[in-house]
C-alpha cells in the first residue's frame, strides 16, 4: 500500500510539476509569437516594397486594377495574395496595385493620414498592419490583414502546443517508468526492515537494486547478517552460561545438603567442604571473567593507550607465567626481528591477554612453545605457537566465542577476552592449526604513531 501511495504521489507531483511549465510556457509563448510573425511580417513588407520599387518605371501609365503583378519575391510569412499593395507616384498615379482602383485610392489616402497606431490602421470590419517605403519619388503602401497574422499566429501556436504535449507525455511515461524503479526496490527494502524489526533477520533477503538503493540495501543485508549472528551469540552464552553456573552449583547444593542431613561425615564432610570451596572459587571466576568480558566489549574509557615495547611485554609475560611453564616442563623459544617494535595499547590489558593466549598454549603443549615477534610492513605481527594435537575442527570456528573451550579447557572465557582486549587495542587475532601439529595463535598491530 505504502508502494502505491509513493507511486502515486511522485507521479503526481511529476505531472503537476510539467502542467505548470505548460502553462507558463503557452502565456509566455503566445504574446512572443505574435509579435515574431508582425516582426517578420513587416520585414516582409519592407522587402516586397523594395523589390517593387527597383523594378517600377514612373513614365508607365497607371495599371488597371487587374494589370500584371510586377516580380516580387514570395513571402515567407504570409502568402503574398495577403498582402494588399500599391505603389504610387508623387501625382497618386498609381503605378502598381493588387487592389481594385477604389480600394488603391483609399490605401492612398490613409497612407498620408496619422492615424496609425503603431503601424496599424484600425477599421470596424478589421485591423490592418501598414508599412510605407518612399525611393525616387515613388511610395509603395503595403497592408496585412491582422486577422490573417491571428491566425498564423494561432496555428502555430496549436502546432508548438502539440509539440510540447507530446513532449509532455512522453516526459511523463518516462517519468512513471524511472519511478517505478525508485520506488519498487524501495517498498521492498522496507519489507526487509520489517523483518529486521520483528527480530527475523534469518528471512533478510538482499533487494537487488543499483546506486546509493543498492548500498543501503546491501549494508541492510549486512547488518541483519551481523544481528542474526549477535542473536545466536547471544543464545548460546546464555545456554553456556547456565550450564557453566549450573554445575558448580549443583556440587555445592549437593555436599551442602549431604553435610546438613549427616549424610557426609568426619572426612567425607571435610571433602564435601573442600569441594564447596573450589567450586565457589571457579564460580566466582567464571562470574569475574564474565563481568570483565562484557565491560571489555562495551564500556568506554576503560582503555588507557600509550606506546608500549612489544619486547618488554613478551618477556613480562613470560616472567609473568614462568612457574606454569616450570610446572609443566615447558620450553618456551622467544625470539624477535632484533628491532624495537613499540605498538600504541593498553599495556595490562594486552599483557593479560598474551598471559590468557601462553597460557592456553600451556595448557596444550608437549614440549616447547614458540613465542616471536616480527615487524611486517607497518605492522607487527606476535605469533605464539605450540606444539600439541592442535585445535579440532569443529572447535576452531568457535574458538574466540564465549564459552568455547577444549577438552582440558577451564571457563571459556579466557580467549573470548583475549580476542576483545586484542580488537580494543586496534589489533587482529586469529587461530589455525599448522601443519605440523600444533596451534598457531596469530596477533596483528598497526605500529604506534604516537
Amino acid at each position: 500500500m505504502t508502494n502505491v501511495r509513493l507511486f502515486y504521489q511522485l507521479n503526481l507531483s511529476f505531472g503537476a510539476l510539467l502542467l505548470c511549465v505548460l502553462t507558463i510556457t503557452a502565456v509566455l509563448l503566445y504574446p512572443l509569437l505574435s509579435q515574431t510573425i508582425v516582426d517578420r511580417q513587416r520585414q516582409e513588407m519592407q522587402t516586397q516594397g523594395g523589390i517593387l520599387m527597383s523594378f517600377a518605371v514612373p513614365s508607365v501609365a497607371a495599371t488597371p486594377a487587374e494589370s500584371t503583378r510586377l516580380p516580387a519575391r514570395p513571402t515567407v510569412a504570409l502568402n503574398e495574395s495577403t498582402i494588399a499593395t500599391v505603389l504610387y507616384a508623387p501625382d497618386e498615379q498609381v503605378i502598381y496595385s493588387n487592389l481594385p482602383s477604389a480600394e488603391a485610392v483609399k490605401w492612398i489616402e490613409l497612407s498620408k493620414q496619422s492615424k496609425l497606431d503603431q503601424g496599424i490602421w484600425r477599421e470596424e470590419d478589421d485591423n490592418y498592419i501598414v508599412e510605407t517605403a518612399s525611393n525616387n519619388g515613388l511610395t509603395a503602401v503595403m497592408a496585412t490583414p491582422v486577422s490573417e497574422i491571428q491566425s498564423l499566429q494561432l496555428s502555430l501556436f496549436l502546432r508548438m502546443l502539440l509539440i510540447l504535449f507530446v513532449s509532455a507525455v512522453t516526459a511523463f511515461l518516462l517519468s512513471t517508468r524511472i519511478t517505478k524503479r525508485l520506488v519498487t526496490p524501495l517498498a521492498d527494502l522496507r519489507k526487509e526492515l520489517k523483518k529486521v524489526e520483528a527480530r527475523r533477520f534469518s528471512e533478510v533477503r538482499l533487494v537487488a537494486s543499483e546506486g546509493e538503493i543498492g548500498e543501503v540495501a546491501n549494508s541492510v543485508y549486512q547488518l541483519a547478517g551481523v544481528l542474526e549472528k549477535y542473536q545466536l551469540t547471544q543464545k548460546q552464552f546464555f545456554q553456556n552460561a547456565s550450564h557453566e553456573l549450573k554445575t558448580p552449583l549443583t556440587s555445592i547444593q549437593g555436599y551442602a545438603e549431604g553435610i546438613k542431613d549427616g549424610i557426609f561425615t568426619e572426612e567425607s564432610a571435610e571433602k564435601g567442604l573442600n569441594v564447596i570451596v573450589n567450586e565457589c572459587i571457579r564460580l566466582k571466576k567464571i562470574v569475574t571473567e564474565m563481568i570483565l568480558l562484557e565491560k571489555l566489549e562495551s564500556e568506554e574509557g576503560i582503555f588507557h593507550m600509550e606506546k608500549v615495547s612489544v619486547q618488554d611485554l613478551m618477556t613480562q609475560t613470560l616472567e609473568r607465567i614462568d612457574p606454569l611453564l616450570v610446572q609443566k616442563g615447558l620450553q618456551v623459544r622467544m625470539s624477535d626481528s632484533g628491532k624495537e617494535h613499540t605498538i600504541c595499547a593498553d599495556r595490562e590489558k594486552l599483557l593479560q591477554a598474551l598471559i590468557n593466549i601462553l597460557s592456553n598454549a600451556a595448557r596444550y603443549a608437549k614440549e616447547t612453545i614458540e613465542f616471536q615477534a616480527s615487524a611486517n610492513d607497518n605492522r607487527i605481527v606476535i605469533e605464539i605457537a605450540d606444539d600439541g594435537e592442535g585445535i579440532s575442527d569443529e572447535l576452531l570456528p568457535l574458538l574466540f566465542q564465549r564459552f568455547a573451550k577444549g577438552k582440558n579447557g577451564e571457563t571459556g572465557l579466557g580467549l573470548a577476552i583475549s580476542r576483545a582486549i586484542v580488537e580494543r587495542c586496534n589489533g587482529q587475532i586469529s587461530a589455525r592449526n599448522q601443519p605440523d601439529g600444533g596451534a598457531l595463535f596469530t596477533l596483528h598491530f598497526p605500529k604506534s604513531s604516537l
